[in-house]
């Protein structure tokens, strides 16, 4: 995994933690889809879902800051884990099946660094800026958000 040039205060995780980060990202993955095949959920479910929690992005159009809370909401564990408690209180194996593809996705996303984002825009993100000039500094970072200074 390539080591991105981050300014430290950006709120990033950083060298072998995001590292790390990334890894349990590729085992949540590999899990999930483990989990799935043992479960014999058929794989059109799989396909179907497993790319629909990146719709999320559409969000993005209202603006950065509401394009990070929905994006956030979606590719957390938190509401793929409240639906797998719920499939299992009501014993709907659907709810199941699409929670461990949700899973799968939010891992495979993990793992090719799309981390959780800042609502200073969609290549911030918890596991350093992603895009084209992911690795090259910036010359002027505001510390707080990692955003680069515009020139007055």
């Amino acid at each position: 995994m390539t080591n991105i040039v981050i300014n430290e205060n950006s709120g990033a995780a950083t060298g072998g933690v995001r590292d790390l980060l990334r890894w349990e990202g590729v085992a949540l993955f590999v899990g999930m889809t483990l989990f799935y095949w043992i479960s014999g959920a058929p794989w059109q479910i799989y396909a179907l879902f497993f790319f629909v929690p990146d719709l999320s992005m559409l969000a993005y159009l209202a603006g950065p800051r509401i394009g990070a809370g929905v994006y956030n909401l979606v590719h957390a564990t938190i509401a793929p884990l409240l639906l797998a408690l719920a499939g299992i209180a009501t014993a709907e194996p659907i709810a199941g099946s699409i929670a461990l593809v949700w899973f799968a996705h939010i891992g495979f996303d993990r793992a090719l660094g799309y981390g959780l984002k800042y609502d200073a825009g969609f290549r911030f993100t918890h596991l350093g800026r992603i895009g084209k000039d992911a690795t090259a500094p910036a010359t002027a970072e505001n510390p707080t958000t990692g955003n680069p200074i515009k020139a007055a």
